[in-house]
């Protein structure tokens, strides 16, 4: 098969966390000079300059992404529809270029910068104030409370094992005298 047709395909294909992957689009010069990278993934609220296609040269906010269309809807790019009304055009990222990002996001911001994104956890002085009423109580004191709790479970499995023992040994006569009234 003829390897566009395999490399389309698969395109259509994809799965959706690389879809999401395929939504980057390059950063502007001034950009790529600020954090190092060549390009990034298009998010709303980053400004972008379209460089090729019927709306070359336009320059405006990203208002909308679509993963299954594949493409950004750009602020001012519409299309009027036959009945009225207008319709978003989604432009694919690689034909647009990012001249200004969004930074709201830390997690972005720290990624674009070279940081290792942080993430946030819980603290560990909680769960130790909880356990400190279970600590009052000496190791000693906890391991007789522990014997005490087997002492009682003990014996009543051992009263269980018995009970069925007896209850066999019951049937096991009944069925011998039965055994002797027949004959």
């Amino acid at each position: 098969m003829n390897p566009a047709t395999m490399r389309h395909r698969m395109l259509y294909a994809a799965p959706i966390h690389l879809v999401s992957k395929q939504l980057a689009a390059p950063l502007s010069n001034e950009l790529q000079e600020k954090y190092h990278h060549s390009s990034a993934r298009v998010i709303e609220g980053d400004s972008v300059k379209v460089l090729r296609g019927e709306f070359k040269g336009i320059e405006g906010k990203v208002t909308h992404i679509s993963t299954e269309k594949r493409g950004v809807a750009i602020e001012g790019i519409k299309r009027e529809k036959l009945k009225g009304g207008n319709v978003d055009i989604y432009i694919h990222p690689s034909n647009v270029m990012i001249t200004a990002l969004n930074l709201e996001d830390k997690w972005r911001q720290n990624r674009l910068e070279g940081k290792k994104p942080k993430t946030v956890k819980p603290k560990l002085v909680e769960q130790k104030e909880i356990d400190k009423p279970k600590e009052d109580l000496k190791p000693k004191e906890q391991q007789k409370e522990k014997n005490e709790e087997k002492k009682e479970q003990a014996p009543k499995q051992k009263e269980t094992k018995e009970v069925k023992k007896t209850a066999k040994a019951d049937k096991e006569q009944k069925s011998q005298k039965s055994k002797k009234s027949d004959k």
